[in-house]
């Protein structure tokens, strides 16, 4: 049934405007609006749509990857842009937040929902 359908996701924010800024200026994102809805413009043409939710209540869950190359180059210029990554107890990261122990190397962090983001070298 929908083999052939350009599915997307989307996911819900408190501020729209904010939201442009963090996604458009602070990571460098290709952002549109429409319909008072902001849509991401992901490489690989994968849009992503944000909606406004005034009673929003951040997922406790990653809601979007970024794979990088360099995790390091990647966390280190995040950080000089105001990004602050967060620290999860037991997980052992080190003192740029990444966690290196088993799997791929990540680090999350949050935009100003609340919403939780990753940055994560995947090879």
């Amino acid at each position: 049934m929908f083999a052939d359908t350009k599915a997307f996701s989307g996911f819900a924010v408190d501020d729209i405007d904010e939201a442009r800024k963090f996604y458009g200026e602070t990571l460098g994102l290709e952002t549109s609006d429409e319909n008072g809805m902001l849509t991401l413009h992901i490489a690989g043409d994968r849009a992503t749509l944000v909606y406004p939710k005034p009673d929003h209540t951040p997922a406790d869950y990653t809601i979007l990857n970024f794979p990088v190359d360099d995790i390091d180059a990647t966390v280190d210029a995040l950080a000089a842009r105001g990004v602050q990554f967060e620290r999860y107890d037991d997980f052992g990261q080190d003192e740029k937040g990444i966690f290196r122990k088993g799997g791929p190397e990540i680090a999350w962090f949050k935009d100003p929902a609340g919403n939780v983001l990753s940055v994560l070298k995947l090879d």
